[in-house]
């Protein structure tokens, strides 16, 4: 006897519930069962794969319990960018110039080293900038950060922000436990008469990544925060060759999705996001 169709479509989801028993990671590219098994990404891939999918898949994703899955990169082309937004209903509130500009935004970023498909907040965040061009809730005029360290035992760090919102420039200093939390603290100390929701954003990890290893101290580095507040948790990334100006890149961009989604409940963009991420 064979397996048989029915539960065949149970096959990725067996998969998953033995890696968790062993405690291993499903290996994204494992055939068949792996996330990234029916992903797309390269734009004249996915332009095929729209047209008929059989070209680039051996089965359809749905026989096994997959899902099929089209990325966005410095990669991708006009192709994929319809095809996330079609896939949710969101092409019609982007007119062609918003898509070609939201899909150069994407390629640059990654080209910059911004591995978007790790950071879902960070492009949920350009998918709801592309939904309303011009909505910014603060602008940052300024910052400051300074350490000092005493007998190589204890240091001190100061940050001051200055930043300008809707009803005028706001600027605060503090001290903490490092710059990326003084600049944390000063933030919000800005935004907190305006913005009082924002309290809620707390950070819950801090991974940095270095882009080009041959440049030693002077590299490139890669951000990746992860968010939470309370009620879903979310990642976002910064790229710069200051650590301090990528960290504060990425404390940015979650402060203002978080302010996005509160002026806009619109599931049909978390689709899109969460979609796009399981793919990675």
């Amino acid at each position: 006897s064979t397996i048989g169709a029915d539960r065949l479509a149970n096959l990725s989801s067996v998969a998953r519930f033995v890696a968790e028993l062993a405690n291993l990671p499903l290996r994204a590219d494992q055939p068949y069962v792996g996330r990234s098994a029916f992903a797309h990404k390269g734009g004249v891939h996915v332009s095929a794969v729209l047209k008929d999918a059989a070209t680039y898949e051996h089965v359809p994703p749905g026989t096994v319990g997959n899902r099929q899955r089209v990325l966005l990169s410095d990669l991708s082309g006009r192709a994929n960018i319809l095809y996330k937004l079609k896939q949710h209903g969101l092409a019609d509130r982007l007119s062609e110039e918003a898509r070609r500009e939201l899909l150069e935004r994407i390629k640059h970023l990654e080209y910059r080293g911004y591995e978007l498909e790790a950071a879902e907040g960070t492009f949920e965040l350009l998918v709801r900038e592309a939904l309303h061009p011009g909505l910014r809730f603060f602008e940052l005029v300024n910052f400051e950060v300074t350490t000092r360290m005493d007998d190589d035992k204890h240091s001190r760090t100061t940050a001051t922000v200055t930043v300008k919102t809707r009803d005028g420039v706001h600027t605060a200093s503090a001290s903490g436990h490092g710059p990326v939390n003084a600049l944390d603290i000063c933030l919000r100390q800005c935004l907190s008469s305006v913005y009082p929701s924002i309290a809620q954003v707390r950070l819950t990890d801090y991974k940095v990544r270095v882009l080009d290893s041959k440049k030693g101290t002077a590299a490139k580095v890669r951000v990746l925060i992860e968010w939470s507040d309370q009620r879903r948790s979310w990642t976002t990334v910064g790229v710069s060759d200051n650590i301090i100006e990528a960290s504060w890149r990425a404390l940015v961009d979650a402060i203002r999705l978080e302010l996005m989604r509160l002026s806009e409940q619109d599931e049909s963009i978390e689709k899109v996001v969460e979609d796009y991420c399981w793919g990675v």
